[in-house]
Formats: structure tokens, C-alpha cells, sequence
């Protein structure tokens, strides 16, 4: 082939572009110049890493508080490639069996990586260290996750939030507002002795109740639980199998992967330690105590009743059944 001939490959690309660029009113040659002039793409360019790496920035000179903030933000990017999932499946027209499965496996994979992970401040943190450094991160918490609360949100009815001392009297309300006020992770952020609001629980009601309100509004109708009892039937075991994996990941393996960090870290002798923020990690922490359940009706009342106990038991206080 001489060079002043193109390749037909190349030829069929250029025309498919212009095609592209026609169907949008474009004109393919000024984006042909564009690309002329534009430089080659690096990897450190493309993912941020100078920025990526910046935004590390300890309170004190502790480190080991390294640790406890890189796992933070490596849990936020993993809980919005988990929203990044199931949104897909909230927007989805024409919604297909298969696009539902590979999605919540998708899904159920990452929360695998999130709890195994999770040694990472079990193990890899100095309680010593830790104890010190936290008190330099008051009020903050990880109580104050916002991403966390829609994945609950995008996954199913508020009903299903509701604390569960209260749930059974919310049973059928629509109203959304109401709902939230009442939400099972409010009262972990209530002061011990005085049963008023934490400074924590107060900012983050602050800077997050209208979008809740408005991302509650938004999946009523298409967060998971609802999109599987409209689309699809509990006797595709297949899905029933995912969403139960799904539904012990998020509920039970995650919060108490939490939970076995908190009691390593915070608890000493016969005294426990608040969290930061002054949360009441030991009520609020065990799957036990909060049911939280995703997808109640694929649960059996035994189940539901034991919900969490087993692995508290063996994971968390090394005690058998």
C-alpha cells in the first residue's frame, strides 16, 4: 500500500463519524481539526493522580491516621460505584432480566471488596494511635456518609428504614417527609444521657435533608425493591438468590465487618468508648438490633428474627453458636 493511500478500516471509521456528526447538526471536519491539535492522553493526567494524592491531609502528626483517612475515601469511591450500579437499573426502560442480574452481581462483588477490606482498619491500625488521633475529628464520623444513605435509599421502600422499634406503626405511610424523621440511623446520633441531637447528627441533617427528601421521591417507585416485585417473580431463584447475597452484604457482612473494627478499637475492659461524633456504635452497628432489611419478603420470619446473630457471635465476640 503506498502512503497516499488510506486504509478502507479508517475510511469506514471517518464515515461513521460523519455520520455520527450529521444525526447532531456537527460538522466532522471542525472536530477533525480539534483532535489535530489536542495532546496525547497520560495515565496520570486521565485519573487525577496529583490531585488524587493531595487530598490526604491528617489533623494531627499521628501515622497511622494515613490509614483511617485513605480507607475512608477508598470506601466513598466503591459506595458510588455502587449507586453508579444501581442507578442504572432505576433509569432503565426497558429493563431486561439479564441487566438486572449483572448489575446486582456487579454490586455484590464490590461489597465483598468493601468488607474484606475492612482488615485494613482491624489489622492495619495502631488502637493506640487511633484513640489519640480521633479526638482531633470531632464531630466528624463516618456516621455522616451520605452516599450510604442512598444506596439504602436506591435499594429500597423507607419503609424498610424506619427504626425498628417504630416500623410497625409507619406500616402504611406515604408520607415520604415523615418517613425520614423517623429513620433508623437518627436515633444512633442521639447524646447518651440527654437523648438530644449530636452536633453530628445536627450537621448532617443540615447540609442533607432536602436532597434525601428529594432522592426518597425520586426512587419510590424504582428503587430495587420495588423495580424486582413489579419486573420480576420470587420464583426466579436466580434473582431471589442475588438479592438475598445482596441483602446480607450490605445489612449484615458490611456493618459488622464495622463493627468487629469498632469493638477492637473502641471497646475496653468493661467500658466502651463513644465513637466519633458520639455516635452509639454498640445499638447502632449490630444488624441485630436495627433489622435493617432490604428485601424483607425473600426472608423467612426465622431468619429475620436471627437476623446478623451468627456472625456476631463467631466474627466479632469469637464465641460459637
Amino acid at each position: 500500500m503506498q502512503k497516499s493511500e488510506i486504509d478502507p478500516k479508517i475510511l469506514e471509521q471517518v464515515r461513521k463519524l460523519e455520520e455520527k456528526y450529521e444525526a447532531m447538526g456537527q460538522d466532522l471536519a471542525s472536530y477533525l481539526d480539534g483532535l489535530l491539535y489536542s495532546d496525547y492522553t497520560t495515565y496520570w493526567d486521565y485519573i487525577h493522580l496529583d490531585t488524587l494524592l493531595s487530598l490526604q491531609t491528617p489533623k494531627t502528626g499521628l501515622e497511622d491516621e494515613m490509614v483511617f483517612i485513605i480507607y475512608h475515601q477508598h470506601s466513598e469511591l466503591f459506595f458510588k460505584l455502587i449507586l453508579w450500579e444501581l442507578e442504572q437499573i432505576g433509569r432503565n426502560e426497558d429493563l431486561t432480566e439479564a441487566f438486572f442480574i449483572q448489575k446486582i452481581e456487579r454490586v455484590n462483588r464490590i461489597f465483598k471488596q468493601l468488607a474484606d477490606s475492612f482488615s485494613i482498619m482491624i489489622e492495619g491500625l495502631d488502637k493506640e494511635q487511633f484513640l489519640k488521633f480521633r479526638t482531633a475529628l470531632l464531630p466528624a464520623s463516618g456516621f455522616q456518609s451520605a452516599q450510604y444513605r442512598l444506596i439504602e435509599m436506591t435499594s429500597t421502600s423507607l419503609n424498610n428504614l424506619i427504626d425498628a422499634e417504630e416500623r410497625p406503626s409507619f406500616k402504611d405511610e406515604e408520607d415520604l417527609e415523615e418517613l425520614l424523621k423517623h429513620i433508623y440511623w437518627k436515633r444512633a446520633a442521639l447524646e447518651l444521657s440527654s437523648g438530644k441531637k449530636t452536633l453530628t447528627l445536627q450537621q448532617f441533617e443540615e447540609k442533607y435533608t432536602e436532597f434525601f427528601i428529594s432522592r426518597a421521591k425520586a426512587y419510590k417507585h424504582k428503587n430495587i425493591e420495588a423495580i424486582f416485585n413489579d419486573k420480576f417473580s420470587k420464583e426466579n431463584h436466580q434473582l431471589v438468590d442475588l438479592l438475598k447475597e445482596f441483602d446480607y452484604l450490605a445489612n449484615v457482612y458490611w456493618p459488622l465487618t464495622h463493627y468487629k473494627s469498632a469493638v477492637k478499637h473502641l471497646h475496653k475492659d468493661e467500658s466502651d468508648i463513644a465513637a466519633t461524633g458520639g455516635t452509639n456504635w454498640q445499638k447502632y452497628l449490630p444488624p441485630r438490633f436495627q433489622k435493617v432489611i432490604f428485601f424483607p419478603e425473600l426472608w423467612s420470619e426465622a431468619e429475620k428474627k436471627e437476623w446478623g446473630k451468627s456472625w456476631v457471635l463467631k466474627e466479632a465476640l469469637g464465641k460459637k453458636d
